[in-house]
């Protein structure tokens, strides 16, 4: 096979640091948070993942690309990043399940890429900076200049609330069939969250964000599951309210990511953005009910206050981040409600915290 030189394409950082790679599936200009996920597999999971929503992902994986795309992978209706950046590409790939190539993919779903990025370095520079805008180009008829004036009036991740871009608009049963009814709350939810929910014997339904918690319960909900999502949780003031609703109605709640910080919100805790967010597959979490350590799969750069959860008297911290002590999981003190700031439902990703899903279905029992 004879291969092509692919034309040279520009990444511009908010604090004027450029790279520059080549062009990688759609061909144009595209901008929005620069953020890397350390995950060694499960690309497809990530580029789906409505969590990612106005967010430039940076994978530190070597190749990407190398095993191709099929339907089972994805996590939503289709690519929610803006972006992506990476070090080698691969126009083919060899899994014999691949159903098409990752170029093919992202120029249908008219995602911008460069590629052939020192990644390395790429990192280095946004861990040392912290969290920040970029804009990233293969478009040959803007100059350095013009980018950098586009990048300028990117909003900032802080203050956004995104949600409403990923809910869904109407309620939908994900399967009809089950010994507990789970009202599936979509801020932006992984499909694999109500799939781990259904394998556990649950009739799942889907609501859009702000549904009527009447609505839900009239449906016979036993318990409900605030998803994960984009964007910055306290700029959501109706949303917090409503999952303070929710948690009023006495019935089991369990919240993951976003749905973690707005149950969090909702009981009087505090949210902050993160100099450097969570975002890989292998993040080392401490249990502190079993003293049991948990290899988690994380997104996120929002975290729950850590002073605000240790003053409130009705919240129980019960999982850290081992590394930055970040507050990883909590409960409300003798309510069925609680929630963690990881991905129990990884995909791809370790196993580690499923247990979760049966202790939800345990409360609803």
């Amino acid at each position: 096979m004879r291969y092509t030189q692919k034309k040279k394409a520009v990444l511009i950082l908010e604090d004027g640091t450029t790279f520059t790679g080549r062009a990688a599936g759609y061909s144009g200009t595209t901008h929005g948070e620069i953020a890397f996920n350390t995950g060694m597999t499960g690309y497809q999971e990530i580029f789906t993942d409505p969590s990612y929503l106005k967010q430039v992902i940076v994978m530190t994986a070597s190749h990407i690309g190398n095993y191709g795309t099929a339907k089972q992978e994805v996590e939503s209706d289709g690519v929610k990043i803006s972006g992506l950046v990476c070090k080698k590409f691969s126009d083919i790939y060899s899994r014999e399940s691949g159903e098409s190539g990752l170029q093919e993919y992202l120029e249908v779903n008219k995602v911008v890429a460069v590629s052939d990025i020192d990644t390395r370095a790429l990192v280095t520079h946004i861990r040392d900076k912290g969290a920040m805008n970029c804009i990233i180009s293969s478009d040959e008829s803007k100059n350095i200049d013009e980018l950098k004036s586009e990048l300028n009036e990117v909003p900032s991740m802080q203050g956004l609330a995104l949600s409403n871009l990923v809910s869904c608009k109407k309620a939908f049963d994900f399967n009809d069939t089950g010994i507990h009814k789970v009202a599936l709350v979509d801020y932006g939810v992984k499909m694999n969250i109500a799939r781990c929910l259904g394998d556990r014997g649950c009739q799942v339904r889907i609501f859009p964000m702000d549904t009527d918690i009447n609505e839900m319960l009239d449906w016979g909900a036993a318990g409900f599951m605030l998803s994960n999502g984009p964007g910055d949780p306290s700029a959501m003031k109706n949303t917090i309210r409503h999952v303070g609703e929710i948690v009023k109605s006495g019935k089991p709640v369990f919240g993951i990511c976003l749905g973690h910080q707005l149950l969090a919100l909702s009981q009087g805790l505090e949210t902050e953005k993160m100099f450097n967010g969570h975002r890989g597959i292998n993040h080392p979490v401490l249990n502190k009910t079993t003293k049991k350590g948990e290899i988690t799969s994380q997104n996120h750069g929002f975290v729950v206050n850590e002073k605000s959860a240790e003053s409130n008297h009705e919240i129980e911290i019960t999982h850290v981040h081992l590394n930055d002590k970040t507050v990883q999981g909590i409960r409300i003190v003798d309510k069925p409600v609680f929630s963690v700031q990881y991905h129990p439902e990884a995909s791809a990703g370790p196993h580690d915290s499923r247990y979760l899903f049966d202790d939800f279905i345990s409360m609803m029992k």
